[in-house]
């Protein structure tokens, strides 16, 4: 039996990367799993990939209506949740000047409005209010560089949000916490650094500390951690999944 048998968790974002590693990480562990993705071909993709115990729900975490349809189908299947991964987000890079309203927006109503909703929403299915909720922060909500002040911007909010929602959650079961990786190789790294990603993956052996960029096992890894009951007493940290990144 696996850690997370007869365990109910919804992975927002679970179609690639971090997300989807941690999917089949859950149900390894004996969990079942709802994924969300934007696009239907991506989502069925990765259904397929997983194989089992898998529901997959296609919406945009920053649509709430999506968000309710999401919360829906896990009531009408399961009834009840277990763990939130409250990982959805996405970024761009645009330095002081040249920074867009379609940028500020888009940023902010997925990784700060997406993600807030996101939890809400989900505190009406865990039973007897207890549970894990952990959100995917950053290394950028902490460190600066050169554009990447409004995606950083929007996770240092998630940071500060979480340690107020822990004072809400006060007298449940329910913890609350923050992942934040540092670079970590996905997908989507080829759509945010394009032609200069060979160049930032290489920097990653001057930048951190541990000379390479971070593996989205080892991203899963900690949210395995952060679910279960082995961090029982964990509330409301930041845990730096970034090979000692931010810590210099």
């Amino acid at each position: 039996m696996g850690k997370f048998e007869g365990k109910v968790a919804v992975v927002t974002g679970g179609t690639s990367g971090i997300g989807l590693t941690t999917a089949q990480r859950f149900v390894a562990e004996g969990a079942h799993v709802f994924i969300t993705g934007r696009r239907q071909s991506e989502l069925d993709a990765a259904l397929k990939l997983i194989g089992e115990r898998v529901t997959g729900v296609q919406g945009d975490i920053s649509n709430l209506n999506d968000l309710d349809k999401l919360y829906e189908t896990v009531k009408q299947e399961k009834g009840h949740l277990d763990i939130l991964f409250a990982n959805a987000g996405l970024g761009s890079i645009l330095p002081l000047g040249q920074i867009t309203e379609e940028q500020y927006r888009t940023t902010f109503d997925v990784n700060v409005k997406g993600t807030l909703f996101t939890i809400q929403k989900a505190l009406p299915l865990f039973p007897n209010q207890t549970g894990s909720i952990i959100l995917t922060g950053s290394t950028a909500g902490t460190i600066g560089d050169a554009g990447f002040s409004v995606y950083g911007g929007s996770k240092a909010a998630l940071r500060q949000m979480a340690r107020n929602w822990i004072m809400d959650m006060k007298g449940t079961g329910i913890r609350i916490n923050v992942l934040s990786p540092g670079m970590v190789y996905t997908p989507a790294y080829d759509d945010l650094f394009g032609e200069a990603l060979d160049q930032v993956l290489e920097s990653a052996k001057n930048t951190v500390p541990m000379s390479r960029v971070g593996k989205t096992d080892e991203i899963a890894n900690a949210v395995m951690f952060l679910a279960s009951e082995e961090s029982s007493y964990v509330n409301g940290v930041e845990l730096f999944v970034d090979g000692g990144m931010a810590q210099i």
